[in-house]
């Protein structure tokens, strides 16, 4: 029978079957952080069992750390909590823990596939519903909740039913200006914040093929947003030279057994998936999002839809929109580029291309966040801290940061941010901000002009 991508990997996986019922799946790699992880762990003590392969555990501090003055102690009290109550129980168990100040230390969707922790053909688990950004290395990457994590714990496996396969098939050329992150907000706009509900998302055609490892992170990221359990890319030559020579990648012949067994991850020529869309490159432009969830998106040349339902006016009420707006000239005051869906070092290339010669608008607060404390070593041997720093701009310290208002970095009330995040609920950056989803190129062509501009009357 012919398999898809998604087949392969989880086939390989599955432990036991449970007759007419679920199925135990073995995990690879189990990530965690300091948000989900002490109540498992408390679990694990209550009930007497021991961390059962923490050899296959690695641990990072991110989502409520400060993104400055990081040498020092942490100043709030709940977040100094969790930090410590994380390395109490990493030492206690003999977990690798990559904590503040630590060369690795990064957003776990960071660090982890820039370490060569990620590899092709893995299961990936993490009390992090953004854990789909691993899916981009051809891995079954998902978020899993507390008593997950500590069923991970204690037995390196999970007790799940096998989701539905869906493909989405983008292939042509795209614009100029169109980046990742607006094939995918575009993709979500088209097909709602349901449609992947129950099921495990492939991308495939020459779109996702054409892109860099960053730009198919950001694309996996988002699957969440668009209610997919995952979502995967087949491993390519492109994945296998980012891969090669990181810390923990495998070496030499290792390496090269290993990428033969890569190869084979792909969905066979007539592989049946339980549903498929196809777009066109040409269709996509830059995108921007204008409601409170990631599916309410436009593009730049479009305005706000009229729509006739009471969620969609609350959501206009609460960002202060109008059906029928254009947002092009709308002030702006904060920009945000960070998170774990754009802080990779190709998302600073970018922004530094548009902002080199350029000053920040005198209105906006511009906060540029690393994914990790290698990202931030690359801006500063890559001169592009030099650019931020003239042109205005605030680089901050590796972390979650304002993606998500669990530490100092928060949205004042009534506030717009241009953010490059991926959720733009309601209060998501800070109680009563007012979140607007966009790439890094438009998020840098915001703050240097103070509002959002049409971008791509502004390219050579």
């Amino acid at each position: 029978m012919k398999k898809t991508l998604f087949d392969k990997v989880w086939d390989s996986h599955v432990v036991k079957t449970i007759e007419n019922g679920p199925q135990v799946l073995y995990i690879d790699k189990h990530l965690i952080h300091e948000v989900t992880s002490p109540q498992a762990f408390k679990e694990l003590e209550v009930r007497g069992i021991p961390v059962f392969r923490p050899d296959h555990i690695v641990a990072t501090a991110d989502h409520n750390t400060p993104t400055i003055d990081q040498h020092l102690p942490v100043k709030d009290e709940l977040s100094r909590k969790q930090l410590e109550q994380l390395s109490q129980n990493c030492k206690k168990h003999n977990i690798t823990l990559y904590e503040l100040g630590h060369k690795y230390n990064g957003i776990v969707h960071v660090m982890a596939p820039e370490l060569g922790i990620t590899q092709p053909g893995m299961t990936i688990v993490c009390g992090d519903s953004h854990t789909s950004t691993h899916g981009a290395f051809g891995t079954i990457a998902f978020g899993i909740g507390t008593s997950q994590v500590a069923q991970v714990f204690a037995s390196q496996c999970l007790l799940l039913r096998k989701p539905k396969s869906l493909r989405v098939n983008v292939n042509g050329q795209l614009k100029k200006g169109v980046l990742p992150k607006d094939v995918i907000l575009y993709i979500i706009s088209q097909l709602g914040t349901n449609s992947g509900t129950g099921y495990f998302c492939e991308y495939a055609g020459d779109v996702f093929e054409n892109m860099s490892m960053e730009g198919r992170m950001t694309v996996c990221n988002m699957s969440i947003e668009m209610g997919a359990r995952g979502g995967m890319i087949a491993p390519d030559e492109t994945t296998f030279e980012y891969i090669k020579g990181r810390p923990f990648a495998p070496k030499d012949a290792e390496f090269e057994t290993k990428k033969a067994y890569w190869k084979s991850l792909r969905s066979d020529q007539d592989a049946q998936f339980d549903k498929e869309y196809h777009f066109s490159a040409e269709d996509i432009e830059p995108m921007l999002t204008y409601g409170t969830n990631p599916g309410m998106g436009i593009k730049i040349s479009e305005n706000i839809p009229v729509e006739n339902n009471a969620s969609f006016k609350k959501a206009l009420d609460y960002m202060n929109f109008n059906a029928g707006d254009s947002l092009i000239d709308k002030p702006i005051n904060y920009v945000f580029i960070g998170s774990c869906t754009n802080s990779r070092i190709e998302d600073f290339r970018v922004a530094a291309n548009y902002i080199k010669g350029k000053q920040k608008a005198e209105n906006v607060t511009a906060w540029l966040v690393p994914g990790s404390k290698q990202v931030e070593a690359q801006i500063i041997e890559e001169g592009l801290k030099d650019i931020f720093d003239d042109a205005g701009f605030e680089l901050r310290q590796p972390g979650c940061s304002a993606c998500l208002a669990m530490n100092d970095d928060k949205i004042p009330q009534n506030e717009y941010c241009v953010s490059t995040s991926n959720r733009n609920f309601e209060g998501r950056q800070g109680q009563g901000s007012r979140t607007i989803l966009a790439s890094p190129l438009m998020a840098a062509a915001t703050a240097v002009e103070g509002k959002i501009i049409d971008i791509t009357k502004h390219l050579n």
